[in-house]
């Protein structure tokens, strides 16, 4: 599985999106319950609820939500980008199609949503990345640009919009970092780059850090005001593919090409967890929204296996 996505919706239940390099969307749903009770019933709490069937003809590799649960969008390997919406009744309906200038492979490559779902920030292959306006597709998938952003250096590996909308964060594959200005449109930092690629980037809740990591096995953390890096968290022994962080920022979770997940701790700046059941890649990590009746924290991993892998806690499965 190369991308997943965890809304939470209005009803406090949990959707699982995933995307496995296929051309099918599948959608697991926690149906409500609390995902950290103990017991055999729930082994398998989380059924296939959807499929979305053949929206992909040469695969999808990305996968994004807002975080509301209500908007998603999905990258083809072809290029073109998919809009979705959720019902009332979570189902998943096509809400249109954004399609690109010119129609070809990587012109739609990394997808970030608004928390509020207004805005989609995409990345491209020769280095622009487009910020467009998801409240309105035109008839022939014309979408409005809310804005573009231009560095013409290298291919956006990764993107990221902070929760308050205010900045676009881009990760390259020649190590640059870029944060964007959302309202002057202009480049608000050139971050110290890690060298090598950039796979992913992502801004904590508060919007005041960014945490970015890639071929150089650490994970770098910046301030997004002064654009100083603060610090370098170190123990992958491979490609950092993926990180996320929980609801309150206290924690960062991180997945390695090698098949480790980590927890790490922000204020102690120290690795708090790893998880080392496979040694296939981790495509994919993402922290569950906390349920108020929850015992544990709950973290989810996608990767090369084919699997979903749920774990509780710090250290249990």
């Amino acid at each position: 599985m190369l991308s997943l996505r965890i809304p939470q919706d209005d009803t406090n239940r949990l959707t699982v999106l995933s995307a496995s390099g296929s051309s099918s969307i599948h959608i697991y749903s926690t149906r409500g319950q609390i995902t950290y009770a103990e017991g055999a019933d729930n082994e398998h709490q989380y059924p296939l609820t959807q499929t979305l069937e053949g929206v992909h003809p040469l695969g999808c590799h990305q996968i994004c939500t807002s975080l509301d649960g209500r908007l998603a969008a999905s990258a083809g390997f072809n290029g073109e980008l998919r809009i979705w919406k959720r019902s009332e009744y979570g189902h998943w309906s096509s809400a249109g199609e954004v399609v690109p200038e010119e129609q070809k492979a990587g012109e739609h490559w990394a997808l970030a949503p608004s928390e509020n779902e207004q805005y989609l920030a995409c990345t491209i292959n020769d280095g622009r990345t487009n910020i467009y306006d998801t409240r309105t597709i035109f008839a022939g998938g014309a979408a409005p640009k809310f804005a573009q952003f231009e560095t013409q250096d290298s291919f956006g590996m990764s993107g990221d919009i902070s929760a308050d909308g205010s900045m676009t964060a881009s990760g390259r594959q020649n190590g640059s970092i870029y944060i964007f200005n959302n309202s002057t449109a202009r480049l608000a930092h050139s971050l110290a780059g890690l060298i090598k690629p950039v796979r992913s980037v992502k801004f904590n809740p508060t919007c005041k850090l960014l945490a970015a990591a890639g071929d150089a096995r650490i994970i770098a953390l910046y301030d997004t005001q002064s654009g100083e890096q603060i610090a370098n968290l170190v123990g992958h022994g491979s490609w950092v593919m993926s990180l996320d962080w929980n609801w309150n920022g206290e924690y960062l979770p991180s997945g390695g090409y090698g098949g480790e997940a980590k927890i790490w701790s922000l204020a102690r700046r120290a690795c708090m967890a790893t998880q080392t059941e496979s040694e296939k890649c981790l495509w994919s990590v993402r922290w569950l929204p906390r349920a108020a009746s929850a015992k544990y924290e709950t973290f989810v991993t996608a990767g090369a296996g084919g699997t979903l892998a749920i774990y509780r806690g710090m250290g249990e499965t």
